[in-house]
């Protein structure tokens, strides 16, 4: 081939691919455009390619989706940031398509080229391209339109601000419900770019049009919009303009409309502050926390113990804490375990007295629930309340239902109980742990479900480090080399693993005189997985113990294992060996 052809190869090859009935060679193709991009160089990609991707109407969303993205990182290709301006007709195309997910990644991409271009570029070609989808006959180009105008008004001269804001206020009434969502959805992004002398007159009306959409999705969007412009506006503008809609939207008739202020009211507090949180939004927080659909009760008991650190102590106690109180014996379940999952902050907040007093009859009756989650989202908190009152009261109280949940019928919640474990102990402290809460470590060892065998082991090892090879030299090692003669081999199974973690811990003298030989004891077991689980446990004290050791003792019965009838015994022993050799040639 001539080198005058060569350049036209790709973008024959590009065009033949594009047009091809097989999606996946179209797919493929421009997941490749950069590369074409490449071979074509700058001039023809902008004369050629461009244009070409601009007339391409393919009819399938994925190859359209895969288009918008490529796009978006495509300024280095057509010659940098002063020609950027001609990608743009192709992804103002894709901003009009019906399928949703296509226009909003030619969104994305519109924005990460205008953040790039040049201000006069914005004026001459962006602007208009936002202009010109604003206006569009069809609500998918409306729709589009709203997420650009805030890369669009920062740079625009001030006739053409006014005229931005003035087209959004539009879009803010369209006719189509889709249109008036994309508008309320991106009024922050474009407020945060608006003058503070236009956003009281400009931007708070195009606001307060959407409050009072008759469309809830409408509204629910304006919620999050709260917020955002709380932050922009000064406080006492924040209470005058945004603090009444938020006591109207916690009022809405629409579930999903006070759902979300529910899960907006923290970000809102901090936005209007103190004061008007204690006087006005305190009872329509209790309002939220009372209501009659139980989503929203889960939304707003999921942010109790961040509104209580914005109140002081005797508010959270004479307000909130009354509806914690009815929450914990919530109807629904999700409520319930929504609670769960925060109210243990609430300890450090109202302090020692008001949690002994009025917390923990609500922890326990939480950590009694016969739902299993609620009981595992108070457990997995316990540590925040034992800063607050203290070991001993936690004991007395909690530790009576920890030990009914340990030998709780969900696997789940004795697992969440087994990995709490080291943390109650380091808190508990090794008296108190070897009293209460050692059997339990033991008894774990045996229980019928593989993953609390295998949590259990892991559990010994952590309490070993915890508090020490000597304490489990007494308290762990016997109990756990007793169990080695478990009729059954699935428990067999549970201690050679508990060996091969505790070794570690243990250190190359308690491993040789106690470990060691047991392991070598059951490599005479006759469970094929027993032997060459014991395969794998010697190659794992290799490293721990002597090479003497190795040589001596651990060598003798690899070969003894290699000459197994089992063929998986005998493949595990064998790379043992290999470990062997490799360590003795090593040193």
């Amino acid at each position: 081939m001539s080198m005058v052809e060569e350049p036209l190869y790709p973008i024959a090859v590009l065009i033949d691919e594009l047009k091809n009935d097989d999606i996946q060679l179209r797919l493929n193709s421009i997941r490749r455009l950069s590369t074409i991009a490449r071979a074509l160089g700058e001039e023809r990609t902008r004369k050629e390619l461009i244009p070409f991707l601009s007339e391409n109407n393919d009819d399938d969303d994925e190859v359209l989706l895969a288009m918008a993205e490529e796009l978006g990182v495509f300024i280095p290709y057509v010659g940098g940031v002063e020609h950027a301006h001609v990608l743009l007709p192709p992804l103002e195309t894709l901003c009009t398509v019906e399928e949703t997910c296509v226009r909003e990644k030619a969104v994305e991409s519109l924005c990460r080229i205008g953040s790039q271009m040049r201000e006069t570029d914005l004026v001459d070609w962006f602007i208009p391209l936002v202009k010109r989808l604003a206006a569009g006959e069809w609500f998918t180009a409306r729709v589009s339109a709203c997420g650009l105008f805030h890369i669009a008004s920062p740079s625009a001269p001030e006739m053409l601000k006014t005229e931005l804001r003035s087209i959004y206020s539009q879009l803010c009434q369209d006719d189509m419900p889709m249109v008036r969502r994309s508008a309320a959805t991106n009024l922050g992004k474009f407020s945060a770019t608006v003058e503070s002398a236009h956003l009281k007159t400009d931007i708070m009306s195009m606001f307060e049009d959407l409050t009072q959409d008759d469309q809830d999705s409408v509204r629910l969007l304006a919620v999050e919009g709260c917020a955002t412009l709380g932050k922009l506006l000064e406080p006492q503008d924040c209470v005058a303009h945004i603090l009444p809609v938020i006591i109207n939207f916690s009022q809405d008739k629409s579930w999903r409309v006070r759902y979300m202020v529910a899960n907006q009211l923290y970000e809102l507090c901090e936005a209007v502050g103190p004061e008007p949180t204690r006087t006005d939004l305190v009872p329509a927080y209790v309002r939220l926390l009372r209501d009659n659909e139980a989503e929203v009760r889960i939304a707003a008991a999921g942010k109790v113990t961040k509104f209580c650190r914005i109140l002081n102590p005797e508010l959270s106690i004479q307000h909130i804490l009354p509806c914690v109180k009815e929450l914990s014996s919530d109807s629904s379940q999700h409520v319930r375990s929504a609670l769960a999952s925060v109210i243990m902050g609430m300890a450090p907040v109202l302090g020692k007295d008001a949690t002994i007093e009025q917390l923990l009859p609500i922890f326990l009756s939480l950590l009694k629930d016969e739902f299993p989650d609620v009981r595992l989202n108070i457990i997995s908190k316990l540590d925040q309340v034992n800063q607050v009152i203290g070991i001993d009261l936690l004991s007395q109280s909690l530790l009576p239902a920890i030990v009914e949940l340990a030998e709780d019928r969900h696997w789940r919640v004795r697992l969440a109980i087994i990995e709490y474990i080291p943390l109650l102990a380091s808190q508990l402290g090794v008296g108190f742990f070897d009293d209460k809460l050692g059997a339990l470590c033991m008894q774990w060892l045996q229980d019928k479900v593989y993953s609390i065998r295998d949590a259990a082991t892991n559990n010994l090892k952590r309490l070993a480090e915890e508090f020490g090879p000597e304490w489990a030299m007494q308290h762990i090692v016997p109990q756990v080399l007793d169990m080695i003669t478990n009729p059954h081999y699935l428990y067999r199974m549970t201690i050679l693993r508990a060996i091969s973690l505790l070794a570690p811990v243990m250190g190359s003298e308690i491993t040789i005189s106690k470990l060691l030989p047991v392991v070598i004891n059951v490599s005479k077991d006759r469970v094929p997985n027993i032997k060459f689980n014991v395969a794998k446990v010697l190659q794992s004290l290799i490293p721990i113990v002597d090479h003497s050791v190795v040589e001596k003792t651990i060598r003798p019965c690899l070969v003894e294992l290699c000459e197994d009838p089992d063929v998986d015994v005998r493949f595990f022993a064998n790379q043992a060996l290999q470990s062997v050799d490799h360590v003795i040639m090593s040193s």
